[in-house]
């Protein structure tokens, strides 16, 4: 995968680092997704995180929590309902109030936490970052939605706590494994590649997206599939059962982002239970890990690894419970249990579904 335009932004200048006195006396300048110069004194100790997906990558890229000072209360539910929540217990106590749910700055509540940083999304209006730098803060703006996206916002927030070498760690790793697949990938005849439809909601009415710049698009596409809903338009485009009938996906891949959705809402459906995918049993929620699968996130090499083993077992050998542990000692410095894993993968709920026995931990009877 090229790296080509990463240099763009979460650039580290220490001036003068040859000169009299440390590294961490210089400024810290990054360049955000607005292009904007955002410029630190020194390394930040207390962020506040806006956008959902930066409350996982801060504590990831710190190493623990003592460093997010605040986060969007969906980003909360993510880590309280997932493994974060008991790998850092200490996160049920950080403030979660710093912003309204169409993340505008909740400014007496963001304050009060005295932060140092407050990310924030880009390209959404001065409405959301107005506020925050009217009240004398420091703002990094990040975009989402991109693999070069996330490696960049990674590498920027790594930047902006002084540890830049654990952004490098962790975007190699994604390089070398998305590389990989993409190799192996390439011994896939187009026609033996299976439709892949990604829910992006479904409880209330369903929500698919489009090919263009999507990362679940991406994803699929990496792991030798092919979207099903690449003739949309955009992310979150509604669409009914009987779209679905039409497409006919031989995969249906359900978010984890709904928590009371699971694999039966397609199976009692009856139009959808009549699509190849429920017919040959080839339903599956997204895990939920250190953050949702779903979603570009610190995980996202697993996530690959996952989809590349459900589509394409006979190519495609991962052993993807060793690789978890692996990622999650390097990440969290954090030993996965089995009971871990499988609460992760959803063993339970969808353990009995086509190509999952890979995934059950060595013994477990089907």
């Amino acid at each position: 995968m090229s790296r080509a335009h990463a240099p763009l932004v979460a650039l580290l200048t220490f001036a003068a680092m040859a000169a009299a006195g440390t590294a961490s006396a210089d400024p810290i300048v990054i360049t955000d997704h607005e292009n904007r110069t955002v410029t630190l004194a020194k390394p930040a100790e207390r962020i506040a995180s806006i956008p959902i997906p930066m409350a996982s990558t801060i504590i990831t890229m710190d190493g623990g929590t003592g460093k997010l000072v605040g986060m969007n209360p969906t980003a909360k539910s993510a880590i309280m309902e997932g493994i974060l929540g008991k790998i850092y217990p200490g996160a049920k106590d950080i403030p979660s109030d710093i912003t309204a749910p169409n993340f505008i700055p909740n400014v007496e509540e963001l304050a009060a936490t005295n932060p140092d940083l407050v990310v924030q999304w880009a390209d959404r209006g001065a409405d959301l970052v107005d506020p925050i730098t009217n009240a004398g803060l420091t703002a990094m703006l990040i975009s989402y939605g991109t693999e070069e996206k996330a490696q960049q916002y990674q590498a920027m927030v790594a930047t902006a706590m002084g540890k830049p070498e654990r952004a490098a760690m962790i975007n190699g790793w994604r390089d070398r494994v998305a590389a990989e697949i993409a190799e192996t990938s390439k011994s896939i005849p187009a026609d033996k590649k299976p439709r892949v439809l990604y829910l992006q909601r479904a409880l209330g009415g369903m929500l698919a997206s489009g090919a263009k710049g999507n990362y679940n698009t991406f994803y699929i596409e990496l792991g030798g599939g092919i979207s099903a809903s690449a003739n949309l338009e955009g992310n979150g485009v509604a669409i009914s059962a009987e779209q679905v009938a039409e497409w006919n996906p031989d995969v249906i891949l359900l978010n984890s982002f709904e928590a009371k959705l699971d694999i039966s809402w397609v199976y009692n459906d009856p139009i959808l239970s009549l699509t190849n995918a429920a017919k040959d049993h080839k339903v599956y929620k997204m895990p939920l890990g250190g953050y949702r699968w779903d979603p570009p996130n610190q995980e996202s090499p697993l996530t690959w690894m996952w989809i590349a083993d459900l589509l394409h077992p006979e190519v495609f050998h991962y052993d993807l419970r060793t690789e978890m542990r692996k990622a999650y000692k390097s990440l969290y410095n954090y030993e996965l249990t089995d009971g871990d894993i499988d609460g992760i993968l959803w063993i339970e709920m969808q353990g009995g579904e086509t190509n999952y026995a890979q995934f059950k931990a060595s013994g477990t009877v089907n």
